[in-house]
């Protein structure tokens, strides 16, 4: 009986091992690895409209975002100075470059003239606050559609300030306020006036509000160009002669500059508004081909 068992041990382990020499073969095809290639996640850039000061040439503006719009192009931030702040807010509430057009077509020149004679300037600013108020329905700066910062100048110091947050008709007030010409605007016991003094085209705020490309559009430095020019439009252009080499110096920060034909449009001359607008718009569609390139570089 011993000796039946350990034949049967033998046996058994004469039969293991012939199987691990056995190639196992199986019906089921073997798994072939796939190795996958990360998808390209494209970058989209932020884009800022830049618009520069420039009193009634600020119609001009509507016109180049009329022409990005139609393009397909649409800032995530804008920012303004004087002229361009107005425009600039009412484009950061939700106003498309066609509801722009028909405000600016129904605009009474009363909505920025309610005189202060002898009070440090010919005019108040009170009504373009309103103005501005109830075409953004009164919401604050922060409360817009799109991100808006509008530039003055703290007249104490002479330094830029840029409101991201408040009232939005206070804001672009003081960033309006042409000195002689409106009064000091006070926010928070400091007064303001333009900002087109420390920066006619607001590049280098654009970019502090985190932009990757800055689409400037330089209304500033033209003179009016009549034969005899009234004294606010005398020193309207003195203003944008005098701020041509802060503009220039900002303007190497911008990834576009747009410069519309601003010759002939008087810096006081609200009824040239359907001229300025084409002209902005001639000037937007001009700029297209290298904004997107700009856009297209970036997301590679």
């Amino acid at each position: 009986m011993k000796r039946l068992s350990v034949l049967l041990c033998s046996v058994g382990l004469l039969a293991l091992s012939a199987c691990v020499g056995l190639e196992t073969k199986s019906d089921t095809p073997p798994v072939k690895q796939v190795v996958t290639t990360p998808a390209v996640v494209k970058v989209k850039p932020r884009i800022a409209l830049a618009l520069g000061g420039g009193a009634a040439r600020g119609f001009v503006h509507i016109g180049v975002i009329k022409a990005l719009e139609t393009s397909g192009i649409t800032p995530d931030i804008v920012v303004g100075t004087s002229a361009g702040s107005v425009v600039g807010s009412l484009y950061a509430s939700g106003n498309d470059a066609f509801a722009l057009q028909k405000i600016a077509f129904q605009m009474e020149e009363s909505a920025f003239t309610d005189w202060a004679i002898f009070d440090h300037g010919f005019l108040k600013g009170e009504a373009l606050e309103k103005f501005v108020n109830q075409q953004v329905a009164n919401k604050p700066i922060e409360g817009l559609k799109r991100k808006f910062a509008a530039v003055a100048t703290e007249l104490n110091n002479g330094s830029m300030t840029v409101f991201t947050s408040g009232n939005v008709g206070q804001a672009v007030r003081a960033s309006s306020s042409v000195p002689g010409v409106f009064t000091p605007v006070v926010i928070r016991g400091k007064e303001y006036v333009d900002g087109g003094l420390v920066s006619p085209i607001p590049v280098k705020a654009a970019r502090q509000l985190g932009a990757d490309i800055v689409i400037a559009v330089d209304i500033s430095a033209r003179p009016s160009g009549k034969a005899n020019p009234g004294s606010v439009d005398v020193m309207l252009d003195t203003i944008a002669i005098m701020g041509t080499t802060i503009g220039a110096y900002e303007l190497r920060d911008a990834d576009i500059v747009i410069h519309p034909e601003t010759k002939g449009l008087a810096a006081a001359n609200f009824q040239q508004r359907h001229e300025a607008i084409m002209r902005g718009e001639q000037a937007g569609y001009a700029a297209i081909a290298k904004i997107k390139e700009k856009i297209a570089a970036f997301s590679k």
